[in-house]
């Protein structure tokens, strides 16, 4: 069965930062229920009550920036309180990074207020997502032969394995955004890492601590990120006065949410995270993710064909875009004209996505369901042109695929108790809630060998 952990900094790290919470964000000794005035909201702010187990998502998307508080429960779920969302500048996102950091702390601030006024209570302890096309994730495949193969696996031999593979990928990840950009002194973070599959001798097995064996083959996903995009999101945290646990590749998260609390899940499909700027895909085979991959059109590439066609600004040009299923908000003599520009534009993405799965260097066929998320999957064209053309025809497909639209009552272990519907457009911030849950607890069964293991993927 597929192995999905989630891989953060050292567990050390992590304590510290919650106990840091608890501890730090308090005004006084004599009222450690009431934290100290931040200058959210400062013409109309009352101070909230801090709340030890609740937990912040923060999707800082091109379009939209979103803030989902959730409680902890005991039985390793969430309970959502508190949902906010602001709407971004034009020039704060670039390609699904942060260009402004200023412009989009401002914006966070907006959306985290209302999360909290929603909420009733604050959350300093913070997982933040990241996307673009610069984020390299993918699976590689290290055959590693024992000097002794009767002797036990032990946690020490596995994580000098695991270091390996990891520096390994490092270095293929620092190649490629180096080619990219040009800049051959790039420098690059690991961001999040997952065990794929592991056998020993052909023997596949969900966790290798104390097996024999003699030859090791391991599939292992990791994600980096340039440095650069990490200390931005780190400079907005900082201005936020937010404790950041975690930074989550945004399709990792999404695959997290689809998966729930069951690292055994034998979930298979693939997942397209359409947001303004970026179209980000993972592929997941039974309960692993085989990879991450981003391209650089969204759902703004769509308004901007709109606006060009139609000789009107942006905004206008997203109203339209936005009605394009009440054809009667839209002029009549411009109808069509806004059909073709929204039909190019589906070609010019619909081969990004062809492109982009091809890349995806498989030994075994596509799934054949694919899950869409984030606020451009609500465009009905973009639906319907992945339902009914034969797209996927010169791709290792089975069949035709099934496309299923993602809302949050697909998600497992996640309770909504706010009025605000949580559709399509909120999965991602629900996937970064999973995991800071996985970065806090480290397994659901800590105490075993498997919790043991999960420990030896932390940074």
């Amino acid at each position: 069965m597929g192995f999905l952990d989630t891989v953060k900094s050292a567990k050390a790290k992590v304590q510290a930062a919650a106990k840091a919470v608890k501890t730090t964000d308090y005004d006084g000794p004599d009222d450690q229920s009431i934290v100290k005035s931040s200058p959210r909201d400062n013409d109309s702010y009352v101070p909230l009550k801090a709340s030890d187990d609740t937990i912040l998502a923060l999707d800082i998307g091109t379009e939209f920036v979103k803030a989902v508080i959730a409680r902890q429960t005991k039985e390793h779920s969430l309970d959502i309180i508190g949902v906010g969302k602001a709407h971004q500048d034009s020039s704060n996102m670039y390609a699904g990074a942060i260009a402004d950091i200023p412009g989009v702390a401002s914006v966070c601030e907006k959306a985290l207020s209302q999360a909290e006024r929603m909420a009733g209570t604050t959350s300093k302890l913070t997982v933040v997502g990241i996307a673009g096309e610069l984020i390299k994730g993918n699976t590689s495949t290290v055959r590693y032969r024992r000097k002794s193969g009767n002797k036990p696996l032990s946690e020490q031999e596995m994580a000098l394995i695991i270091k390996r593979v990891q520096e390994r990928a490092g270095e293929q990840a620092r190649k490629e955004i180096a080619d990219e950009t040009n800049n051959p002194n790039v420098e690059v973070r690991l961001i999040n890492s997952a065990i794929v599959s592991i056998t020993i001798d052909g023997y596949k097995i969900s966790n290798p601590i104390g097996f024999k064996g003699t030859d090791i083959v391991l599939q292992f996903y990791t994600a980096f990120a340039p440095l650069v995009h990490i200390s931005a999101i780190e400079k907005v945290c900082a201005e936020l006065s937010l404790d950041l646990l975690a930074v989550a590749v945004e399709p990792f998260a999404v695959c997290r949410a689809c998966l729930g609390d069951d690292l055994d899940s034998n979930f298979s499909g693939i997942v397209m995270d359409i947001g303004g700027g970026t179209t980000d895909i993972a592929v997941v085979d039974d309960g692993g993710v085989e990879g991450t991959k981003m391209f650089g059109i969204g759902g703004r590439s769509f308004t901007h064909q709109i606006a060009e066609a139609l000789n009107v600004d942006f905004d206008t040009a997203e109203k339209y875009k936005l009605s394009a299923h009440n054809p009667t908000k839209v002029p009549a003599d411009l109808r069509d004209k806004m059909s073709l520009a929204v039909q190019r534009n589906l070609a010019v993405w619909l081969s990004g996505v062809q492109i982009t799965l091809e890349e995806f260097q498989l030994t075994e066929m596509l799934p054949n369901k694919i899950l869409l998320c984030g606020g451009g999957a609500g465009l009905t064209e973009l639906q319907e042109v992945l339902s009914t053309t034969d797209w996927f025809k010169e791709l290792p497909f089975a069949r035709r695929p099934i496309i299923h639209l993602v809302e949050s009552a697909d998600i497992p272990g996640v309770h909504n108790s706010t009025t605000t519907t949580l559709d399509h457009s909120y999965i991602t911030a629900l996937g970064l809630l999973r995991v800071a849950l996985d970065t806090l607890a480290g397994s659901p069964d800590e105490g075993g060998l498997r919790g043991k293991f999960a420990k030896l993927l932390q940074n």
